[in-house]
């Protein structure tokens, strides 16, 4: 048979598809036109253009990957739900938010700070299951899918939690309402979901080709890199927790000027899709070490790295005659750095039993490499728009602003990464350092920029 006449064979796109794939684009179509019908009025021309992308992507989306049609159904009818409660206490203005909290699944699951923390709740949960799973014996497997399951539940209440407060922001006034995407804890919340969307898309890919018989061996090694990537995940909700009681961060705030443009709302996302994705790929290079890498380099690493750190940083704190901004940083670092390297000595201690449970070592280069390819491709695209908002609010394309050099030092590295990957075929334990490496200049990036420098972009204090 030719090659014309297999592909005449082959189904088409539309001819895959499955009658839940029509209902669902259908579903889709009416809430875009029921959202223009609703709120059309108050949009503006990019928010229009916005919505009307939206359509395509979110059926391209449920359509390539099947379990997104179920997340996007629930999450959009949990929302409505919570909108409507709402709705029915009413106020001069819209909904009085305060007497919402009377409603009992308004209190308790769907308003924005109580879906949020059972966001939290249900990562934890994820991460501790998936540990059960890749330490222990006997049910092992049934721990690691309820880690999939307590995943996919965080992730839904994510997007629940992000909704309706998207719609809670419109209802303290006409001006303060906003996309959530606009400080540290809104965009924690972004991260966290993004990261355990992205491990859970990877957990099935894989898990599709054990099921089919190809290279992976066995469904428990594949769910195993859940234990790593939901570490992060659950290392993000640490934070937000600690923000939340510290600074009362959940209040909605109106944006500050600079941020009141419709650049933020893409420019934002495309950026966390890099950190998530770089995230990812830094905890999957983490396993890839305790299972190839010398136990002499991973010592010095993990252990002897931290302690030298933690060193340097009661230095400085003794040494004084720096800002109180510094003095505060330099604090928050080593009680991060401390933390790192408990959990780094941890997981050494427990390296016989892990690297009995990892997949191979070419799954988890594969891994690695999609994650920072996926991560890249979007943090050129979030930098690219960010010059152009940078352009529209300060009158320049680039200003070598703290945050802006840091972002194009993340973009070199991962660059570079990329290069030496498919010109010189990098692989193995030296580029699975350097992408742990590559954490470190990232979160420098997203957090270091905040704790110990200030410019144009130092919007959310630590």
């Amino acid at each position: 048979m030719n090659t014309t006449t297999m592909r005449l064979e082959s189904p088409g796109l539309l001819a895959r598809r499955t009658p839940y794939d029509w209902v669902f684009a259908l579903l889709i179509v009416l809430g875009a036109a029921y959202a223009w019908q609703r709120y059309g009025a108050s949009m503006d021309g990019y928010e229009r253009g916005i919505l009307l992308g939206a359509v395509p992507s979110a059926i391209a989306l449920g359509w390539f990957w099947g379990p997104l049609r179920t997340l996007m159904l629930g999450v959009g009818a949990a929302s409505l739900l919570g909108i409507g409660l709402y709705a029915q206490v009413g106020d001069g203005f819209g909904a009085d938010l305060d007497a919402g909290q009377n409603k009992l699944l308004l209190k308790y699951f769907l308003a924005s700070q109580s879906a949020i923390l059972w966001m939290g709740v249900l990562f934890w949960l994820s991460t501790l299951f998936y540990w059960i799973g890749l330490l222990g014996r006997g049910r092992a497997q049934t721990a690691e899918r309820l880690g999939s399951v307590f995943a996919w539940g965080g992730v839904a209440m994510a997007l629940i939690g992000t909704m309706v407060r998207w719609y809670e922001s419109h209802q303290i006034a006409p001006d303060v309402g906003h996309i959530p995407v606009s400080n540290l804890y809104e965009v924690f919340v972004l991260f966290a979901w993004l990261t355990a969307a992205f491990h859970l898309y990877f957990e099935s890919l894989y898990l599709q080709r054990a099921r089919e018989g190809g290279t992976v061996h066995g469904e428990s090694s594949v769910r195993s890199l859940g234990a790593f990537v939901m570490l992060i995940v659950s290392a993000a909700v640490g934070f937000l927790l600690w923000y939340t009681v510290s600074r009362e961060a959940q209040q909605i705030q109106p944006l500050v000027p600079a941020l009141q443009s419709w650049w933020m709302k893409v420019h934002v996302p495309a950026n966390f899709v890099g950190y998530g994705t770089f995230a990812l790929s830094a905890m999957v290079a983490w396993a890839y070490l305790l299972k190839s890498a010398s136990p002499a380099s991973l010592r010095t690493a993990f252990v002897y790295v931290p302690i030298g750190l933690t060193l340097v940083l009661l230095g400085f704190q003794q040494l004084g005659g720096v800002s109180p901004q510094v003095e505060t940083a330099l604090g928050k670092s080593l009680r991060m750095v401390v933390g790192v390297g408990l959990f780094c000595g941890l997981t050494l201690a427990l390296r016989g039993l892990i690297v009995a449970k990892l997949p191979s070592l070419e799954l988890l280069d594969d891994v690695m490499y999609k994650a920072i390819a996926v991560g890249f491709a979007f943090f050129t695209i979030a930098t690219v728009l960010g010059a152009l908002w940078a352009a529209e609010a300060w009158g320049g394309y680039w200003s070598w602003d703290p945050k802006e050099t840091w972002a194009l030092i993340v973009w070199l590295n991962y660059a570079a990464w990329l290069h030496m990957r498919l010109m010189k075929g990098l692989r193995g334990t030296v580029a699975a350092w350097w992408a742990l490496v590559g954490l470190v200049i990232t979160t420098f990036a997203f957090l270091g920029v905040n704790m110990f420098l200030s410019g144009l972009h130092s919007y959310g204090e630590l």
